[in-house]
């Protein structure tokens, strides 16, 4: 195997080359709004099986940059999402990136409540006066309490869900699934802190 010189300005690029072309190979398209955000999601985790389980709600991206051009705030639960998605790029548009998890408040009375930080998390955010874009990676419990939400006539403007793991990870998408919130979804067991960055990134890198 022989490596490859490429400059550290070109080495994205070069990625993205490359998984456009395997793609291509392996006989996938998207259509072009899509497309963004699910090379962004396989640059990240090396991962194609993204291209399959990927899902997106009727004009999810559009109504996504909509709601960032109306200053949005977007909600994490997890210090390594806040940390990844783009603030500068954000606040162009007036938004912020929120994630209470460490929140000393939200804590205890997570504690007291015997529920997870991310459950209490969720309530918390709501109490921001924009318009909020969830980016769930890691706490399915995050989802669930945002159905409870939804259900009780709240209205996000978009969830993005994307958790990993095994306890009620599968149920919790699900559960966001069947609302008519905007969504953008990776079915399965899949996702992560770094994936739900991708997304919220490959939505702000391509604004215009």
């Amino acid at each position: 195997m022989e490596i490859k010189h490429i400059l550290p300005s070109d080495i994205e690029k070069e990625s993205f080359r490359i998984i456009k072309e395997e793609l291509s190979e392996m006989e996938k398209s998207f259509p072009e709004i899509l497309e963004p955000t699910i090379i962004r999601v396989i640059h990240t985790t090396a991962d194609f099986e993204y291209a399959d389980t990927m899902t997106f709600s009727k004009d999810a991206v559009t109504k996504a940059k909509d709601a960032i051009r109306r200053g949005a705030h977007i909600v994490t639960d997890t210090n390594m999402a806040l940390q990844g998605i783009s603030k500068k790029t954000l606040g162009k548009y007036g938004g912020e990136v929120h994630c209470f998890m460490a929140d000393e408040e939200v804590a205890k009375e997570a504690k007291e409540r015997q529920v997870t930080r991310a459950y209490v998390s969720m309530e918390k955010a709501r109490e921001i006066d924009a318009p909020i874009i969830y980016a769930i990676g890691n706490a399915p419990t995050a989802l669930i309490k945002l159905r409870e939400m939804i259900d009780e006539g709240y209205r996000p403007e978009l969830i993005i869900g994307v958790p990993v793991g095994f306890v009620n990870v599968v149920e919790a998408k699900e559960l966001i699934l069947e609302t008519d919130i905007p969504y953008i979804i990776n079915r399965g067991r899949k996702g992560g802190s770094g994936v739900a960055a991708a997304i919220c990134n490959s939505i702000l890198y391509n604004m215009d």
